[in-house]
């Protein structure tokens, strides 16, 4: 059997796909491997290259291979693409990825550790309980409204309305209606301390790494968007989608909107944060940041934020690159 250099991997859930070549990119082997066959199998063979998609339970099966001795390479679904041939079946798309694995210019995606991963599950499960919390919210404000019952927008309004159900002899609402908004509201108040303690074990972990209380310095990253770049950004020079589209041809540069490519949790943080910069600028004086200033004479706050967010991206991406702390703007440390 002639040496396998090259394998690429398709994982699944229960059965994988194996493609592998020799040196010369001949085809010595085709299979399937059910899971639990996997690490065996790998265990066998000589020290060699080995493709994957970035995708689910990619990043453990990297760090289980590279354990072996074998050399992983992560990539992004979208650059494997191009080089499926013809009909998508599992043998295919392991085929494509030997095939991308080895182009010298392909862009690879670095394996992130467990605590990387446990931190961005922390991020994931908050964004979901915060989800919740909201349709919890307007199903209460919907129920209500059908019997009559509203309350203003905000915090308090909700606490009125939870307070009408409480209230037993407020007759409005129907006995049925009442232990549903109750039991709404009993969910509600599990959501909110839930998310309270997401926020503490953010801060916790914020606390306990030191790249992250460096980024905490820029202006609009706190520590919600500090963990959530470290944990998902293993390489510096990850993308993460806060630039133009682009339809550039024969020298002439064509700029659109800001794409939707790269990490949309991110890219809100980003733009979350850039807008609380523009609002704090806004109360206290934009004096200190000319550039801000300028920009938000010719464009709309919304407009200005991308902009700004796109440029905070940039700094936390300088910072991690490069292992520096942040350096305030000669303006503002006139």
């Amino acid at each position: 059997m002639q040496t396998i250099t090259t394998i690429g991997l398709d994982i699944a859930k229960s059965v994988f796909q194996v493609h592998g070549v020799d040196a010369v990119g001949q085809v010595v082997i085709r299979r399937q491997l059910k899971r639990r066959y996997v690490l065996a199998f790998f265990q066998k063979l000589p020290s060699c290259l080995i493709g994957m998609e970035a995708c689910a339970s990619s990043h453990h099966w990297s760090r289980e291979l590279q354990a072996l001795g074998h050399t992983v390479r992560l990539m992004p679904p979208a650059y494997v693409k191009p080089y499926v041939k013809r009909h998508k079946n599992d043998a295919t798309d392991a085929e494509a990825i030997c095939e991308a694995v080895s182009r010298p210019n392909m862009r690879f995606v670095a394996t992130k550790t467990p605590e990387q991963q446990s931190c961005l599950t922390l991020h994931r499960t908050r964004h979901l309980f915060i989800r919740q919390q909201t349709s919890v919210i307007n199903a209460i404000r919907a129920h209500l409204t059908e019997f009559g019952i509203v309350a203003p927008v905000g915090r308090n309004g909700v606490e009125q309305l939870l307070s009408v159900a409480a209230n037993a002899n407020d007759k409005r609402l129907p006995e049925v209606a009442r232990a549903c908004v109750t039991a709404l509201g009993a969910q509600l108040r599990m959501l909110k301390t839930q998310i309270l303690e997401f926020d503490r074990m953010i801060n916790a972990w914020h606390r306990s790494n030191e790249a992250s209380r460096r980024l905490d310095d820029i202006p609009g990253v706190g520590p919600a968007l500090a963990t959530a770049l470290i944990a998902s950004v293993a390489d510096p020079k990850a993308w993460i989608g806060l630039v133009p589209k682009q339809n550039s041809s024969a020298g002439k540069d064509r700029l659109g909107n800001i794409s939707k490519r790269g990490d949309r949790y991110l890219r809100s943080l980003f733009t979350t944060g850039a807008l609380a910069v523009i609002r704090y600028a806004k109360i206290h004086g934009t004096k200190h940041r000319p550039w801000l200033t300028a920009l938000l004479t010719r464009r709309p706050t919304k407009v200005a934020a991308i902009a700004l967010a796109n440029k905070i991206a940039r700094m936390a991406w300088a910072m991690m690159a490069k292992g520096e702390r942040y350096k305030e703007p000669a303006a503002l440390a006139a």
